[in-house]
């Protein structure tokens, strides 16, 4: 663009060393959307933006805003009003970044082929959930978020009999926001075990690797993005809830109460199907399945505990949590 004045050859080894480094990062699993997350994490928004564009230069079939008339940088400069300086550094910056990245296990991959889904029992699930987001009394919000768990397990327990176990599980990520990241990584654990699939915390990138069968996944998404959304409202809402000892125990307590409450919604859904003895052997082959996955992605996976400090958090955890009926 006229009057940016970039040092010569800036713009050519911007490029050449984006694309040596992007190589990597590719190979090394990150999506798109993965590297967005680590990004808004790591550095500021105009390395974010950088290093975004390097990854979709790599990729044949990504859209690009840019042309082939000016050099990448030129035009990226310009797009954000950067001077010759802070564009390099941004791009230093960038570069940085992406070379900090680990091998990302399992590897990103795109979304396979998916069979029909059930688009009514979607449907209402995240109507449900919806509700529960934006009612404001806890009773009705834990109610609503019990029964589209209660939906989701007959649905899975549904499909479970008609279809065959699949001979690898999908994974997926979880970005977490801070703060309280190993806090809102158990409530991601407790509702994985209640929707048949492992999960495993990666504090060094916060996110959480969730295992199980596509429709699975989508279930522990759609339900952790939920009651992330409660729990924090739960949180903030409660007088004595100021100090950080107090919200992280909070957190702690109210995820593992949810669990204990899902996982009796899911053996209660279990108890009624009208196939139990048809549906308890699929089941067993399901979770064997999910189970060999899992410790074959990550053979070494170390149990950590998270430190309680507040009594009063703990229990003002607990009975936000706990003030539903399941099954009502």
């Amino acid at each position: 663009m006229p009057g940016l004045d970039l040092p010569a050859g800036a713009a050519e080894g911007a490029r050449l060393a984006g694309h040596q480094v992007i190589s990597r990062v590719a190979r090394s699993g990150w999506l798109p959307d993965d590297l967005d997350q680590a990004a808004r994490r790591r550095v500021d928004e105009f390395a974010r933006s950088f290093a975004l564009d390097t990854l979709a230069a790599h990729d044949q079939g990504a859209a690009r805003w840019w042309t082939d008339s000016e050099p990448h940088l030129t035009q990226w400069a310009a797009k954000h009003i950067l001077t010759p300086a802070e564009a390099l550094t941004s791009v230093i910056e960038a570069l940085g970044f992406l070379m900090t990245l680990p091998v990302l296990t399992p590897p990103g991959t795109a979304a396979p082929a998916r069979h029909t889904v059930d688009e009514k029992k979607l449907s209402r699930v995240r109507a449900l959930l919806a509700k529960a987001e934006s009612s404001s009394f806890p009773e009705e919000a834990e109610a609503l978020s019990a029964k589209a768990q209660e939906l989701m397990t007959r649905h899975a327990l549904d499909r479970v009999l008609v279809e065959a176990v699949p001979d690898v599980p999908a994974s997926r990520r979880i970005w977490l926001d801070t703060p309280y990241v190993d806090a809102k990584s158990l409530l991601v654990h407790v509702v994985a075990k209640a929707n048949r699939c492992r999960a495993v915390f990666d504090p060094r990138w916060d996110f959480v690797t969730v295992v199980g069968d596509e429709d699975d996944l989508d279930a522990v998404a759609l339900l952790t993005t939920s009651l992330l959304v409660q729990a924090t409202r739960a949180m903030i809402a409660d007088p004595a809830g100021r100090d950080r000892a107090f919200r992280k125990s909070f957190l702690v307590s109210y995820a593992t109460r949810v669990g204990e409450r899902l996982d009796r919604a899911a053996e209660a859904a279990i108890a009624e199907s009208p196939a139990p003895d048809r549906l308890l052997p699929a089941l067993a082959s399901h979770d064997l399945a999910v189970e060999s996955a899992f410790t074959t992605l990550f053979p070494s996976v170390v149990s950590k505990s998270v430190t309680v400090r507040s009594a009063e958090g703990w229990d003002a955890g607990r009975e936000a949590a706990d003030r539903a009926r399941l099954g009502e």
